[in-house]
C-alpha cells in the first residue's frame, strides 16, 4: 500500500506540473499585439509568363493605428518624429517584383501640440492592405518565393508601443496549368495597370535556381498545447497523440473525485453480472460510456473551430485573466477551502448497471461525476485541440476517454484487484493539496498572462495594477458588508445605513483609482535622468520634477487632485515645459543624490526649474494655482519675435 500511495503522489504531481507547463506554452503562443500582420497571394498557382499579386494586410485592433509609409506631420507639431511603416521584399529566382501599392490613409484628428485645435493626420487603421505585383518569367519553374519584412509602430489615442518587425514568406507554385484565383475580395483595391506601366526588378532566372534563404521558418506544423507535431508523419503522429491522450486520461483516474469511486463502480458491475464473463461484458459497455462522454466533449470543439481559430481568444486579456481566476478558485476548492459539487439532480441520476445500455449510462455518469476535479482539463483541451484537424480532435478526446476507461475494463476482468486500490485517507488528502497548489500556480500564470496582455495594450496601467487590486478588495469587502448586514439584522434602518456605507466604499475606491488611471493615460511625465534634466535646462525649458513613489498615498493624492487637473494640466501642455519624475518605488540612488542637492528629504516634493529664477521653487504641498505661478516665474520675462 505505501508503494501505491507514493506512486499516486508522484504521478499526480507530474500530471499537474505537465498540465501547468503545457498551459503556459499554449497561452504564451497565443500572445498578440494590437496589429495582426498577414500575407497571401491571389493565385494558387502561377503560370510561366503570367503574373500574380501578394496582399500584405495590417489588421488593426479597434482604436489602434499605425503611421503611414510617408507620415505627413502637421507643422504645429514641431519636431515630432513618426516611425513610418516599411515593407521590404526579397524575391527569388525567376520572378520580378513591381512597385508597391500602399493603402490609402485614414485621417484622424489629434491635438498633439496642445493648442486646442485638433489637426487631421493620416494613418493606417482598420484592415489596411498593401499590394505587391509579381511577374513570372516565361521559362520559370518550381516555385515563386518572396520574403517580406514589415516594420511598423502601433498607437492608440494616447499610447504608442515599441516598433515591431515581422517577417513573412509567400510561396506560389509555378505550373503550366491555368492560374487559380482565390481571395478575390481581398484584392479589390489593386490597380492592375501596374503590370503594363510599372518597372519590375528581380533575380535573374537559372535552370538550377534555388530558392532564397527563408527570412523565417516555413509555416509551423500543427500543435497540441503549443507542442509542434511531426511533419508528414500521418498515422504515426495520430497514434502518438492518441497514446499521449490515453496516458493523460489514465492519470486523471488518480484525482480524488474519481479514485475512491472506481472500486465501488466495478463492485456494482460484479454484483449485477453474476459471472466473470457477464462482468467483463458489462465492464466493456461501461468503458464505452466513459469514452462516449469525452467524445461528446470533443464535438463542440469541432463546431467551434469551424468559425475560425478559437485559440485566438487568448489574445483577449480578460478571457485569459478570467480563466486564471476560475482555475485558481477550482484549486482552492480542491484543497478544501470550499466544497465543489455538481447540482443534486446530477447525483440523483443512478442508472442500473445490469444491462448493456444501463452500463453504458453508468460509465457516462462516472465520467460526469469526476468533473469537479478535472473539469479544467476539458476546458483547456477545448482551445488546445481546436487547432487540429476535426478527425484528429475526436481521436484525442477518444484517447482521453480510453485511458480513463481502462481501469474499469481491467478490474472487470480481474475483480480481485479491487482490494489493491487505495480509498480515501491521508494519501488522498495529500494528492488534493499537491494538485491544488500546482493548479494555483497554473491559475496565477493565466492571471499574470492576462494582466501582461492588458498592460501591452495600455502600458500606463503597469504601475496602477496594485491600485486596481486594492479597489477590487474594497468592492468585495463592501458586498460582504451589505450581504452580511441583510443576514444578521432585519432592521430596515440598519440595512439602509450599511448598504449606503458599503456602496460608498466601493464607488469611492473605484472612482479614485479610475481617476488615477485617466491621469496616467494622458500623462506626459517621463522618468528623470541626469541627462534628460541637463538637456532640458540647457535648452531653457521650464522643468517640473515630481519626487514620488507608488507607495506614497499623499503623492498620489496630489497627482490626482492637482497635477492632473486644470490649471496645472493645461500649463503642463506648453511646448517649453518638460515634466520629469523621480520615482522612489524601488531603489533610485541617482534620484536621491539629486534631491540631496536641493537640501530636501522626504516625499511628496515638487520642484520647478527655469531660466527666470536662480534656484528652484520647492513645495511638499501645493495647489494648481501655486504650481502655475511658479512656472510663470521660472519662465521669466517673455520676448516676442517678429
Amino acid at each position: 500500500m505505501p508503494n501505491i500511495e507514493r506512486f499516486i503522489r508522484l504521478t499526480t504531481m507530474c500530471l499537474s506540473v505537465f498540465l501547468t507547463m503545457l498551459a503556459a506554452r499554449a497561452a504564451h503562443a497565443q500572445g498578440e499585439g494590437p496589429v495582426a500582420v498577414s500575407a497571401s497571394a491571389n493565385a494558387v498557382e502561377a503560370a510561366p509568363g503570367g503574373d500574380f499579386v501578394v496582399a500584405v494586410t495590417l489588421d488593426h485592433r479597434e482604436g489602434w493605428h499605425t503611421h503611414t509609409n510617408d507620415p505627413k506631420i502637421p507643422r504645429s507639431w514641431g519636431d515630432f518624429e513618426a516611425i513610418p511603416t516599411e515593407i521590404e521584399v526579397v524575391s527569388g529566382a525567376g520572378i520580378s517584383v513591381g512597385p508597391l501599392q500602399w493603402p490609402k490613409p485614414h485621417f484622424i484628428s489629434m491635438d498633439l501640440a496642445g493648442t486646442g485645435r485638433p489637426e487631421k493626420y493620416g494613418v493606417f487603421a482598420g484592415k489596411a492592405t498593401a499590394f505587391i505585383p509579381v511577374k513570372v518569367n516565361p521559362t520559370a519553374s518550381g516555385q515563386a518565393h518572396l520574403n517580406i519584412r514589415i516594420a511598423f509602430q502601433a498607437c492608440d489615442d494616447s499610447t504608442c508601443v515599441k516598433k515591431r518587425v515581422q517577417e513573412l514568406q509567400v510561396n506560389v507554385p509555378i505550373s503550366a496549368a491555368a492560374v487559380a484565383a482565390k481571395n478575390v475580395a481581398d484584392f479589390a483595391g489593386f490597380e492592375a495597370s501596374v503590370f503594363a506601366t510599372g518597372t519590375f526588378t528581380g533575380v535573374p532566372e537559372t535552370r538550377d535556381a534555388t530558392p532564397p534563404k527563408p527570412a523565417v521558418a516555413q509555416a509551423a506544423p500543427g500543435t497540441f498545447f503549443g507542442i509542434p507535431l511531426p511533419r508528414g508523419a500521418g498515422l504515426l503522429a495520430v497514434l502518438i497523440l492518441f497514446l499521449l491522450a490515453a496516458a493523460g486520461g489514465l492519470i486523471l483516474n488518480l484525482t480524488p473525485c474519481v479514485l475512491p469511486v472506481i472500486p465501488l463502480k466495478v463492485m456494482a458491475l460484479s454484483q449485477h453480472a453474476g459471472s466473470p464473463g457477464r462482468t467483463l461484458y458489462l465492464g466493456a459497455w461501461m468503458a464505452a460510456g466513459v469514452i462516449a462522454f469525452w467524445v461528446g466533449i470533443g464535438i463542440p470543439v469541432i463546431v467551434w473551430s469551424s468559425f475560425g481559430d478559437p485559440s485566438r481568444i487568448f489574445g483577449i486579456w480578460w478571457v485569459t485573466f478570467g480563466l486564471g481566476v476560475i482555475i485558481t478558485l477550482l484549486a482552492l476548492g480542491l484543497m478544501g477551502l470550499f466544497s465543489l459539487s455538481l447540482p443534486q439532480t446530477v447525483y440523483m441520476l443512478n442508472p442500473k448497471a445490469d444491462t448493456a445500455p444501463g452500463s453504458f449510462l453508468f460509465g457516462m455518469m462516472t465520467a460526469v461525476l469526476g468533473l469537479p476535479c478535472f473539469g479544467f482539463v476539458a476546458g483547456a483541451l477545448l482551445a488546445a485541440a481546436a487547432t487540429l484537424p476535426k478527425l484528429v480532435t475526436l481521436i484525442v478526446f477518444a484517447g482521453i476517454g480510453a485511458g480513463m476507461a481502462l481501469p474499469y475494463l481491467v478490474l472487470a476482468l480481474r475483480p480481485a484487484w479491487i482490494n489493491k486500490i487505495p480509498r480515501t485517507g491521508p494519501a488522498s488528502d495529500l494528492v488534493k493539496q499537491v494538485m491544488g497548489l500546482l493548479l494555483v500556480a497554473a491559475g496565477l500564470y493565466f492571471v499574470g498572462s492576462g494582466l501582461v496582455g492588458l498592460v501591452a495594450d495600455k502600458p500606463y496601467l503597469g504601475r496602477l495594477l496594485h491600485w486596481w487590486a486594492a479597489a477590487l478588495c474594497g468592492v468585495i469587502a463592501s458586498l460582504w458588508l451589505v450581504w452580511r448586514t441583510y443576514t444578521i439584522t432585519k432592521s430596515t434602518a440598519r440595512r439602509a445605513v450599511f448598504s449606503v456605507l458599503g456602496l460608498g466604499i466601493a464607488v469611492g475606491g473605484v472612482w479614485f483609482v479610475n481617476d488615477l488611471t485617466e491621469s496616467a493615460k494622458a500623462s506626459r511625465w517621463v522618468p528623470w535622468t541626469p541627462a534628460a534634466f541637463e538637456q532640458a535646462r540647457s535648452e531653457g525649458k521650464v522643468v517640473v520634477v515630481d519626487f514620488t513613489a507608488e507607495w506614497c498615498i499623499n503623492c498620489k493624492g496630489l497627482e490626482s487632485r492637482v497635477l492632473s487637473k486644470d490649471p496645472a494640466r493645461t500649463a503642463f501642455n506648453a511646448k517649453d515645459v518638460v515634466l520629469l519624475v523621480v520615482d522612489y518605488t524601488g531603489e533610485n540612488p541617482s534620484g536621491e543624490d539629486f534631491q540631496r542637492t536641493l537640501n530636501r528629504t522626504g516625499i511628496p516634493l515638487l520642484a520647478v526649474f527655469g531660466p527666470g529664477t536662480s534656484g528652484p521653487w520647492l513645495a511638499n504641498a501645493y495647489t494648481g494655482d501655486q504650481v502655475v505661478a511658479a512656472m510663470g516665474q521660472a519662465r521669466g520675462p517673455q520676448t516676442v519675435s517678429k
